[in-house]
């Protein structure tokens, strides 16, 4: 192994001032849904800036993969936390979706006032095809290091098998590999001891701020009056919002409702937003009417090609659903729709944020525990396949927009997006070329194509 280049000091300590830069500049770049954005998130912070090592990266994304919500976000969450204490984690999640809200409520108004605009609608051609070549890249890089024999790539085909062929729901999926990964761990432990850091036979990125043996501070040990602590701010918040939507509208409030709607489908979004999704195009289009189907399908293309986790979604359907019923009035849709957006959100990632100041220092207590890293690491081989589905899935969607469950390939093949996504690939892959920039020119290429034709 080549280590003539790396580090053999662990980096200076990082200020929460510094600290915040950083998740303020992720929240404006980190796109490609949650998989690019872990990707993103891990050559920051593990291969660059070495704030964590690759094993303790790994052992905190596991965990966040178990749990409903967004994982990406929680990650951020969950690394901030172990950083700078409760407030670096809140930090770290505000930052990390407070500039797509802010994206998303912008545009979400331009689109309900303007309409269709034809050079949108291009930017939007171009940037689909890049976010599933992004999709495919994040898989590779999370595989090429998580699936370190042929145990754990067999767990992953298996689990893209499950969901791609057969529509295993992701918590089976979850559950399965947990359970095979605990059992493995205790037949062969060495295939399933958790790869990456500087320890890793592949790849050393030198020593980390939180390395593998670096002692958990104070504030990440497990404490009952903490635990307890926690829950009763966190219900205290949820409680004391939903009783001031209450006095202010009643109980059947349309922001009432999006407030009790949004709290139970952030218990429900297991296997990130695509997951979720069904449940809330039926509660927000069937059952309340905020919205339509076809704008619906057009909040999902905002929330594919806007920074931030793809469940901001439902910052689209908020705002969409405050405009509709014009809650505050014919003269007030934009502030109508911009609290909408708000309680939707709000009350979708507040659960993010308790799962992990309040699950944290069980995990870390178990970071070095064969018993419990062997169940995570199996999750991730079986997430590893998972997020193939998901590319798959991006790339029928954009190359047969057309296409049904019933009819996959109908309509005509956009052979051009087929061209941007494979060039966005040889980016990545050959040329190593950042996310963003690949998002700016095949943006460019969508513009100029939609307008030329």
């Amino acid at each position: 192994m080549d280590t003539v280049d790396t580090p053999a000091m662990p980096p200076a300590p990082v200020s929460l001032g510094e600290a915040f830069r950083y998740w303020l500049k992720l929240g404006f770049i980190s796109f490609g849904g949650p998989a690019g954005q872990i990707s993103m998130m891990h050559q920051d912070l593990v291969e660059r800036r070495r704030w964590i090592s690759e094993r303790r990266f790994l052992h905190a994304l596991n965990y966040c993969m178990l749990l409903p919500g967004p994982e990406a976000t929680q990650l951020a969450v969950y690394i901030g936390w172990m950083m700078h204490r409760t407030w670096g984690g809140i930090v770290a999640g505000v930052l990390f979706v407070l500039p797509s809200v802010f994206m998303l409520i912008g545009l979400t108004w331009i689109y309900l006032a303007f309409g269709n605009v034809p050079a949108v609608a291009g930017i939007l051609y171009g940037i689909k095809p890049a976010v599933t070549a992004i999709v495919v890249f994040a898989a590779y890089r999370i595989g090429s290091r998580a699936l370190k024999n042929g145990v754990l790539w067999a767990m992953a085909a298996a689990a893209f098998v499950a969901i791609f062929a057969f529509d295993v729901p992701f918590p089976a999926i979850v559950l399965v590999a947990a359970i095979l990964g605990y059992i493995g761990g205790q037949i062969t432990p060495g295939k399933f001891k958790t790869g990456g850091g500087h320890g890793a036979a592949d790849k050393s990125f030198g020593p980390a701020l939180i390395d593998d043996d670096t002692p958990p501070p104070a504030w990440v040990r497990f404490s009952w009056g903490r635990l307890v602590g926690y829950c009763a701010i966190g219900l205290g918040i949820w409680g004391g919002s939903m009783a001031l939507l209450v006095s202010q509208g009643g109980w059947s409030s349309v922001l009432t409702q999006m407030g009790w709607f949004f709290t139970k489908a952030a218990l429900l979004t297991f296997g990130g937003a695509y997951a979720v999704l069904p449940y809330v195009y039926q509660g927000g289009v069937e059952q309340y009417g905020w919205l339509t189907g076809p704008q619906m399908i057009d909040g999902l293309a905002l929330g594919e090609t806007t920074p931030g986790p793809l469940i901001m979604v439902v910052a689209f359907v908020g705002f969409v659903g405050g405009w509709t019923k014009q809650i505050f009035g014919a003269d007030s849709l934009l502030l109508a729709g911009a609290a909408g957006a708000t309680v939707a959100t709000f009350f979708t990632f507040l659960p993010s944020f308790l799962f992990i100041l309040i699950g944290g220092p069980l995990v870390e207590a178990t970071h070095g525990d064969i018993k419990f890293t062997s169940p995570l690491t199996g999750i991730t081989a079986a997430v590893v396949g998972v997020v193939i589905n998901l590319a798959v899935f991006f790339a029928w969607h954009v190359l047969w927009p057309q296409g049904t469950q019933a009819t996959p390939f109908a309509g005509r093949f956009e052979w051009f997006s087929a061209l941007i996504g494979v060039a966005a690939a040889i980016a990545l892959f050959r040329y190593k070329v950042g996310i963003m920039p690949v998002i700016g020119a095949c943006a460019a290429v969508g513009l100029a194509y939609t307008l030329i034709v």
